[in-house]
C-alpha cells in the first residue's frame, strides 16, 4: 500500500496480477513496450514512483514472476534503468533470484549480449546484490570448467557462458578479486584444460580467450597467459566485454534488434580509445639519435644488380634421394631433394617400387632441417606419390605404423591424410594428354591440419546425391567425362581393413578410446571417405558391413566430432553400397542404425550431428521408396 496524491491509499496488487497474467499469456511484448519506457521516465527523479514500481513487481505471484522479470530485463535500455525499475527484487524474492541467477544464465542461452550486460550490470549496481554477482561468477566458472558440460553442451551455450563470465569479470572490483584470487586461478586451470582437450576449434579458442581474461584480472602486475589463435570479429567481441560500456553508449527506447546493433557498434569505439591511450611514441635521447644518424653514412653499398643465385642441382635417381635425405649434411642438396622428390617418383615408377617401403619410412620420419616454404605439403605430396606408385606394400606399412608405438599424434594424423589423398587419386580416372574432360571438375577432398571435415562431408554427400538425381531437360549436351579403370578397386581393402582392426586396443602411448579422441575423430572421418571412394569396387559390401559394426560400437561416444564422423560413415555406406546388397546383407544393421539415428535427430546437443542424422534418415527414406518402386 502506498500514498498517492489526493489523500487516498490504494493497493497495486491487482495491477501486479494483471501484469503477470498478461505477460505469461504471450502479450509480454505489447504491454512492456509501453510500460517500461513510461516507468523509466517517471522513476528518473521521483523516488515515490521508484517505490511504486518496486511494489508493482514484488506483488507479482511466483507462478508469473519469470515472464515479468524476463520482460523487464529484455526491454530495459540499460543496467541502471533496470536497477531503478526492479530495485532489490532478486534479494527479496526467491523465484526472481532463481530466474536471474540460474535460469537466464545456466539453463538458457538464447539471450543477446545486451541482455546479459543488463542482467549482470543490474547485479553489480547495489552492495546487497554484489554478493549474488560473485555467486553467479563462481557457478558460471564451475560450469565452464566442467569436462562433462564441455562435451555435452552445444557450442552456442558455451559461447553464451563465456560471455557471461567476461561481463562478470568486468564488474569485479580489486578487493573482490583479491578475496577470490585462488579460486579464480583454480577454475581457470581446470577450465582451460577441458577446452583445449576439445576437438572443435571454436571451443578451444573460447577456452583460450576466457583463460587470458581471467589471467589478466588476477595477475595485474605479473606475467599473464597468452595463446596464439585467429583474431576475428568474434574474438574481438569477446575481449571487448571486459571493458564496461559507458551508460551513454546505450540507446534507450529502441526495439531489441536495433538497440543491440547500436550497443555492439559502440564497443569498438571504447576499445579504440583505450588502445590509443596505451600507445605512445618512444622518445630517444639526443646523443643516441645523433650516433645512429652518423654511424653508416660514409659506407658505399656494393652493386649487386648482376648477382645470380647459385642453384643446387637436384638428384636424378631415387636411391640418391634416399642417401641425401638420410645422411647428407649439405643443406642445399637436402632442400633441392625435398622439392624434386614427388616429380622424380612419378617419372620413375619402376625404380620407386624397388625401394617404396624404405622411402615411405624415410618420409614419415622426415623433419624439416631448414626453413622451406611449404615443407609439410611437399612431404605429403611425395608420400602420396610413393603410395599411389606402389599401393599394396606401402599401404600395408603405413596402416601397421598407425597402431605402432613411439609415434606422435601428428605422425598418425599424417598417415590418415596420406591414405585419403592417395585413395582419392587412385579412385579417379587419369587424364592422358588432351582429352574432352579437361574442363570438367571432379570432387576434391582436402585434409589440411586445421580443416573441418564435417564441412567437406557436407559438400561430398551433396555432390553424390546430385549425381544420382535424374533431370529431364533439353539443352546443351554435357561434357564427356573421363573413363578408365578404377585403380582403387584392387587395393581398397588394403587401405580400409587394417585401420578398422585394432581401434579398441590401447597402447602405452596411444589410446583411441581414451584421451586421444581427436585422432579417433580423424580416423572415423578417414574411414568414411575411404568408404565413399570405394563405390563400385568388389570389396564395398564387406567394407560397408564392417563399417556399420564399427559405428554401432562407438555410437554413444561423448565427443561431438567423433559422432559427426560416425554419421558421415553411415552416409557413405548408404551412398556406396548397392541397394540390393544393403537390403539382403545388412537389413538388421540398418534397422538398428535407423533407430539410433532417430534418437540423434531428437536428442543430440550438437547441431551438425542432428543435421547429418536427418540427412541419413532422408537417404534411408529414398532407399525405401526405391524398393517400393521395384516390380515384384
Amino acid at each position: 500500500v502506498c500514498f498517492i496524491p489526493g489523500g487516498l491509499d490504494c493497493s497495486i496488487s491487482f495491477v501486479s496480477h494483471v501484469l503477470g497474467k498478461v505477460c505469461v499469456h504471450g502479450r509480454q511484448k505489447e504491454i512492456l513496450s509501453v510500460l517500461v519506457p513510461r516507468l523509466t521516465d517517471l522513476t528518473k527523479s521521483d523516488c515515490i514512483w521508484q517505490r511504486i514500481c518496486w511494489r508493482l513487481v514484488e506483488c507479482v505471484p511466483d507462478r508469473w514472476m519469470e515472464a515479468v522479470v524476463l520482460g523487464f530485463v529484455q526491454r530495459a535500455p540499460g543496467a541502471d534503468v533496470l536497477s531503478r525499475l526492479l530495485g532489490n527484487l532478486v534479494v527479496k524474492n526467491k523465484k526472481a533470484q532463481f530466474v536471474v541467477t540460474q535460469k537466464m544464465l545456466l539453463l538458457q542461452y538464447c539471450h543477446t549480449t545486451a541482455v546479459l550486460q543488463n542482467l549482470l550490470g543490474y547485479l553489480s549496481l547495489d552492495s546487497l546484490r554484489r554478493a549474488l554477482l560473485i555467486k553467479v561468477l563462481q557457478e558460471l566458472l564451475e560450469t565452464w570448467g566442467s569436462s562433462s558440460a564441455v562435451k555435452h553442451s552445444p557450442p552456442e551455450q558455451q559461447q553464451y557462458i563465456s560471455k557471461a563470465i567476461l561481463i562478470c569479470l568486468s564488474h569485479l572490483k580489486e578487493p573482490e578479486i583479491e578475496s577470490c584470487r585462488q579460486e579464480l586461478l583454480t577454475s581457470m586451470m581446470e577450465g582451460v584444460k577441458c577446452h583445449l582437450d576439445s576437438n572443435l576449434p571454436q571451443i578451444r579458442r573460447l577456452g583460450m580467450i576466457v583463460a587470458e581474461s581471467i589471467s589478466s584480472k588476477i595477475n595485474t602486475d605479473g606475467p599473464v597467459l597468452k595463446f596464439q589463435y585467429e583474431e576475428d570479429d568474434e574474438a574481438r567481441e569477446l575481449k571487448s566485454l571486459l571493458v564496461q560500456t559507458p551508460p551513454f553508449c546505450v540507446v534507450p527506447s529502441l526495439p531489441d534488434d536495433e538497440r543491440n546493433e547500436k550497443a555492439d557498434a559502440a564497443l569498438p569505439l571504447v576499445l579504440e580509445s583505450n588502445k590509443k591511450s596505451h600507445t605512445a611514441a618512444p622518445v630517444m635521447p639526443d646523443e643516441e639519435l645523433d650516433a645512429e644518424l652518423d654511424s653508416d653514412d660514409d659506407l658505399i653499398p656494393y652493386d649487386m644488380s648482376e648477382d645470380k643465385e647459385l642453384k643446387t642441382k637436384a638428384p636424378v635417381y631415387i636411391r640418391d634421394c634416399i642417401e641425401i635425405l638420410t645422411g647428407s649434411e649439405d643443406v642445399d642438396k637436402w632442400e633441392a631433394t625435398v622439392k624434386a622428390l614427388e616429380s622424380l617418383v612419378r617419372k620413375n615408377p619402376a625404380a620407386t617400387r624397388e625401394v617404396s617401403v624404405e622411402l615411405a619410412k624415410i618420409l614419415l620420419h622426415l623433419e624439416e632441417k631448414t626453413c622451406i616454404e611449404g615443407f609439410m605439403e611437399l612431404r605429403q605430396r611425395a608420400q602420396v606419390a610413393v603410395l599411389t606408385t606402389d599401393p599394396i606394400p606401402v599401404a600395408k606399412y603405413l596402416t601397421s605404423q598407425f597402431y605402432s608405438l613411439n609415434y606422435s599424434l601428428r605422425q598418425r594424423v599424417d598417415i590418415l591424410d596420406v591414405l585419403v589423398l592417395a585413395a582419392q587419386e587412385l579412385s579417379y580416372p587419369k587424364s592422358h594428354g588432351k582429352t574432352k574432360h579437361s574442363g570438367a571438375q571432379k570432387p576434391c577432398i582436402q585434409l589440411l591440419p586445421g580443416s573441418d571435415s564435417s564441412k567437406d562431408w557436407r559438400r561430398i554427400v551433396d555432390e553424390r546425391i546430385k549425381s544420382k538425381t535424374r533431370r529431364f531437360a533439353s539443352g546443351q549436351s554435357q561434357v564427356e567425362l573421363a573413363s578408365g579403370p578404377n585403380e582403387f578397386n584392387s587395393v581398397a581393402g588394403n587401405f580400409f581393413f587394417p585401420l578398422i582392426q585394432h581401434f579398441d586396443r590401447p597402447l602405452t602411448t596411444f589410446d583411441l578410446l581414451g584421451e586421444d579422441h581427436f585422432v579417433l575423430g580423424r580416423l572415423v572421418h578417414t574411414l568414411a571417405i575411404l568408404m565413399y571412394l570405394a563405390v563400385n569396387t568388389a570389396a564395398v559390401t564387406a567394407m560397408g558391413k564392417a563399417l556399420l559394426e564399427f559405428v554401432w560400437a562407438l555410437r554413444f561416444h561423448t565427443d561431438s566430432y567423433v559422432r559427426q564422423g560416425l554419421l558421415s560413415c553411415i552416409s557413405s555406406v548408404l551412398l556406396s553400397v548397392p541397394t540390393e546388397r544393403l537390403l539382403e546383407d545388412m537389413t538388421e544393421e540398418l534397422l538398428e542404425t535407423q533407430s539410433w539415428i532417430g534418437d540423434v535427430v531428437e536428442k543430440d546437443p550438437d547441431g551438425d550431428c542432428r543435421r547429418l542424422a536427418l540427412q541419413n534418415l532422408l537417404l534411408m527414406e529414398n532407399l525405401k521408396k526405391k524398393l517400393e518402386t521395384v516390380p515384384s
